[in-house]
């Protein structure tokens, strides 16, 4: 599902392909991701979203013994040798993030590489699996992997001795140094939304998180990096740092030590991103957005370009001259 998801509850709407989120006013009162007003899209989850899956592994997976895997789906496994069994019989020894990657290091040198794309999910001790792609199962439970879309995108890598061939190359954006930060954002001269979800550049960084962090830099997600200068490049490093470690913690102390429920990149608490039309929470201002092939990039106009509306192709083409150039034209 991407960001021209249903609004409306007399909107069709893929129940398989949107969250279990509905708006607040809608909650309780209808079948969420049905018939409600507002339904959520699922999101790529990205770095947070990720990092609480591994909070909520390590406890179940780490020391413990992969005792079979079952794979339903012949798409799903991405390669050859080692095969499936190879792996039964080992110890988890540690898990790790590359990208938008779970990774678990098992004994003996052996990787396993899960990649969930949009609609992948995983469950632990699930007692119903909704259409599952494989099955995990560890002397402590079962991990499920689950994918409720008809169009089949996770990937699952099983890999002897050099995992980072399935490493895009991306920087670590919290850990990083200023000056690692500031030679991969300017390595090229693009727009500053296309270098933060370069996973060549940055590691973890999607559609999402990209929205807010440019959002909290007051900078416009169009800027041309090569145009950001010392003092913008300051704030998009502080707002990425801020913006990722804040949403990582706030997940993970959500979900405590039990599993979570809902995972994706789209959370009703963001400031920007998914709220097309609704107040910027630091200035009032309607949330603006850019629909682009099958993702959307949402603004602030008031906050982020100085009051310009950036240019919409479809809409452009549609509106013409009588497009609202500035927020104060709406």
């Amino acid at each position: 599902m991407t960001g021209r998801a249903a609004r409306s509850c007399r909107s069709k709407t893929n129940s398989n392909e949107t969250s279990e989120a509905t708006c607040k006013g809608c909650e309780g009162r209808v079948r969420p991701a049905l018939t409600c007003f507002r339904t959520y899209p699922l999101r790529v989850p990205e770095l947070p979203d990720i990092e609480l899956y591994l909070h909520a592994l390590e406890p179940r997976i780490v020391g413990e013994t992969l005792e079979r895997i079952r794979i339903a789906s012949p798409s799903l496994l991405r390669t050859v040798d080692p095969p499936p069994s190879a792996f039964e019989g080992r110890k988890v020894v540690a898990l790790r993030r590359i990208g938008k990657r779970i990774v678990w290091q098992m004994d003996h040198d052996l990787w396993v590489v899960l990649h969930l794309m949009i609609s992948g999910r995983l469950r632990w001790q699930a007692s119903k699996a909704y259409r599952a792609q494989a099955w995990f199962e560890f002397s402590s439970g079962t991990l499920i992997l689950t994918e409720a879309s008809k169009r089949k995108r996770a990937s699952l890598h099983l890999i002897r001795g050099d995992v980072s061939v399935v490493d895009p190359g991306g920087i670590d954006p919290v850990s990083a140094t200023s000056a690692e930060f500031a030679e991969a954002l300017t390595r090229e001269n693009r727009i500053l939304k296309r270098a933060l979800t370069d996973p060549t550049s940055f590691s973890g960084i999607g559609n999402a998180y990209s929205d807010e962090i440019l959002h909290r830099a007051h900078v416009s997600p169009l800027q041309r990096t090569g145009n950001l200068g010392s003092d913008g490049l300051v704030r998009v490093r502080e707002a990425t740092r801020a913006v990722l470690t804040e949403w990582t913690n706030r997940l993970i102390e959500e979900t405590g030590t039990g599993w979570p429920a809902k995972v994706t990149a789209f959370h009703p608490e963001m400031a920007v991103h998914g709220k097309h039309g609704e107040p910027c929470p630091v200035c009032g201002s309607p949330i603006q957005r850019i629909v682009y092939a099958d993702n959307e990039t949402d603004y602030c106009a008031t906050c982020q370009t100085e009051g310009r509306i950036l240019a919409d192709r479809a809409r452009s083409r549609f509106l013409k001259d009588a497009r609202p150039k500035r927020i104060e034209d709406l």
